[in-house]
Order: structure tokens, then sequence, then C-alpha cells
């Protein structure tokens, strides 16, 4: 049992300077923990929704209503009250919200306090986090993931200048994160120095550190990364290997998908796709539809499953009642894991467990939205996560979680 004895919140910023939450809660008089949650920009429409002032200031973006709430009615319900565990602590924010998209307090108050409790539980218990984390699911064994890390931006995390939104490297022939990054920085550096020789520009990264140079259209991000790698002295599908987030919601008009100057029906960017799975080494196709397009993923999944992981992300938003329903059509077959998407722990845990009975595979992601809070990381081991997707290599919000997942993969060589 667990008593809450303080409950405070605090409006902070995020990497793009908009508003976002810290929560500072503290068990028994005992410990003392805080979180910070990040915020996306590339939203899906079922996602548990933020709640932001609608004023002049910040743009309206400010997040002082959901700063009282919890200093305000949630504090009330949960001070002095005792917990036995993260699901009856999260169960109770979810009555007390009492909406089934977290609108009434706020995603971003509830899921910071429901993070806050889990990094206090854990302290007060002596664990680390990601052991803390752990032990919320069956069979919980902590592994480090394989990194998937942005090169490439387009789409909304880049301003359109291209419509799809990401291509990322994904280094598949080292055994640690260490070795995993210092494959990555030589990549970076090489895309970099081609960005300054092709296009004359500057190396001006997009929300979440991607490369955004002009490119003319959609393949040419692949190509480029491919030239990249090999720039860089590495083998492309030997020692790394590419992800695509194509990020399709956002370029759907209508009923086509407007991709590279051409208005295409869904079959048409499935056959796009798949080209771009034979010419290229890509493990994963990130929202490869939009995230309504319930008659067509199945095709997509059905095209791609010899050659790349169909991974869901808009389609399921950490939905539970929408991963079920991917499973049904066989619409997917990994899930993009965004806790805030879905508002607490618990619910997220429940996503993840429906994903591995199904044998999916898992990436663990941050959002575009980010701080410098690494509680992401802990999570990636906790929850045994296949990958994680974190962005590039040049933000200290991104590293912060890179440098977690070393501190990890370090101490555990220490042990031995």
């Amino acid at each position: 049992m667990s008593r809450i004895t303080q409950l405070d919140a605090l409006e902070i910023l995020d990497s793009r300077g908009r508003p976002t939450l810290a929560v500072t809660i503290g068990l028994d008089d005992r410990v003392l923990e805080t979180v910070s949650v990040p915020s996306g920009t590339s939203t899906g429409r079922a996602e548990a929704k933020e709640l932001r002032d609608q004023n002049k200031r910040y743009r309206g973006l400010g997040t002082r209503r959901a700063v009282a709430n919890v200093c305000g009615p949630i504090a009330a319900a949960l001070l002095d009250r005792d917990f036995t565990d993260q699901d009856s602590f999260d169960r109770t924010l979810i009555e007390l919200d009492a909406t089934p998209d977290k609108s009434h307090f706020g995603a971003n108050a509830i899921l910071a306090t429901s993070l806050a409790f889990a990094r206090a539980t854990a302290q007060l218990g002596r664990v680390e986090l990601f052991e803390y984390f752990a032990s919320l699911v069956a069979n919980g064994k902590p592994t480090l993931p394989r990194l998937t890390v942005n090169l490439f931006s387009g789409g909304k995390h880049a301003f359109g200048q291209v419509a799809i939104q990401d291509v990322l490297v994904v280094p598949v022939a080292t055994a640690t994160i260490a070795d995993s990054l210092a494959i990555v920085y030589e990549i970076y550096q090489s895309a970099a120095d081609l960005v300054s020789r092709k296009y004359n520009s500057r190396a001006l990264t997009a929300d979440e550190g991607g490369l955004a140079p002009p490119f003319r259209h959609s393949s040419e991000m692949l190509e480029s990364a491919a030239e990249a790698i090999d720039a860089a002295g590495f083998r492309i599908g030997k020692d790394v290997a590419l992800a695509v987030d194509v990020g399709a919601s956002h370029f759907l008009q209508g009923q086509k998908y407007h991709l590279d100057g051409q208005d295409l029906a869904a079959e048409d960017l499935i056959d796009i796709i798949d080209r771009w799975t034979k010419e290229f080494p890509i493990v994963s196709v990130e929202d490869g539809l939009a995230e309504d397009d319930w008659e067509h993923w199945p095709k997509l999944r059905a095209r791609l499953e010899s050659s790349a992981l169909v991974l869901a992300d808009d389609l399921t938003c950490t939905n539970p009642e929408r991963i079920r329903r991917a499973i049904e059509l066989k619409a997917a077959n990994a899930l993009l894991l965004k806790v805030n998407q879905i508002g607490t722990l618990t619910e997220a845990k429940e996503a993840h467990r429906i994903a591995r009975e199904a044998g999916w595979q898992i990436s663990i992601s941050a959002r575009s939205g980010e701080t410098e809070d690494h509680w992401l990381a802990d999570l990636a081991v906790g929850w045994s996560g296949d990958f994680i997707k974190v962005g590039s290599i040049t933000r200290s919000e991104r590293l912060a979680k890179y440098n977690r997942l070393l501190r990890i993969e370090h101490d555990w060589r220490s042990r031995g």
C-alpha cells in the first residue's frame, strides 16, 4: 500500500517550445518524484485528448487548465488515499475523468499523474524504473530494444516539403546500444554532408531531429538514405536496414492519397510501398495507409507480409479496442505503442498485452514534442520492446532517452 501525501503540477515547455506538464507526487512522506509528458504533432483522430487552454496565451496551447485539474480535483480525490498497485491508481484516475477520451481532466494531466505514481513507486521499492515497468506485465523480462533512428523527415514533422513523414535507419548487425549509436552517428554525418553537397543546404532538422532537405519526391528520401549509409562505409541490408513512417493519414485528400503530385487510390499507394520494399531493405512500414482506411490495411499487410512489418500507429492509437479490430481483420502485425495516445500506464499495458498475445512485434515510441525526461527508455526496456523510436541523435530531449539506454546497458554489463 502507498499513501499519496503530495500532488503538484507545473506547466513546462516541450522540445518545440509548446507547453506540456510536469507532475510531482509524494508517497508515504518518504519519496517525491516528478515526471514530464510529451505531446504529438502527427496525432491520430482516436487518441486520448490533451487539455489545452484555448486562449490567446501560447496561441491557445497553454496547459494551465490541465495543471489546475491536477492540483485541484485530482489532488482532492487522491491525497491521503492508499493504493495497492498501479492498476488501482490508474483505474481511479479513469473513473474520476469519466470520459472515453480523457477530455474532462485532459490526457496530459492524467498520464503525467499515472507515470509520476509509477516512478515514485519504483523509488519507494528501491528498484529501477524499468524493473518496475517489467513487474507490471506478464512474464516481464527487461531487454534492450533495437534502435530505429530518424535520418530524414518530411510530412508534419518538417513542414510538408515531401509527403511521407520519416525515413529511419535501423542498425541490424550490432549487439549493443553503444555500437548502434556509433553507426548511426557516422550515417547521420554522411547524410549531413550529402545534404550540403546535393541540395546546397544546411543541416536543418525537423521536430524529431531528422534532416529535412528539399526532396523532390518521396523515393528520393530512401535513395538518399541508402547513399548516406554507403558513404559512411556500411552495407545497406547487412549492417543497416531502413524503416519508413509513411504518415498516410496526413496526405489523404477525400478518397485519394496525394503523394508526389499524384492523386492515388489506396491500391496504387500499396503498389508504391511494395516497390519501395523491393528496392530497399525496409524492415518496417508505419502508417502506410490512413487511420480509418480499414478496408485496405489488410491488403497492405498481405502484400508486405514476407518483406516488412506493417506497423500500426494512427490506425490503432494504443487503443485496445482498435488493436483488437486490427487483429481480427489482419490489418497489421506490429504496434507502435505511445502511452499518451491512451492516457494511463495501465491502459497502455492492456494494449501491450493484446498485441503480444496476437504475436505482434512492438515499437515503443516517443512523440514530436518531447522533454528531457527519459522514462520512455525504461518503458522500452521493461516492456521488452522489439524496437524503440525516439527520433534522431542531435537534440537533447532525444539524447536523454538514448543516454538512459546506454546507462542501463552499462550497468547490466558491470553486474556481469
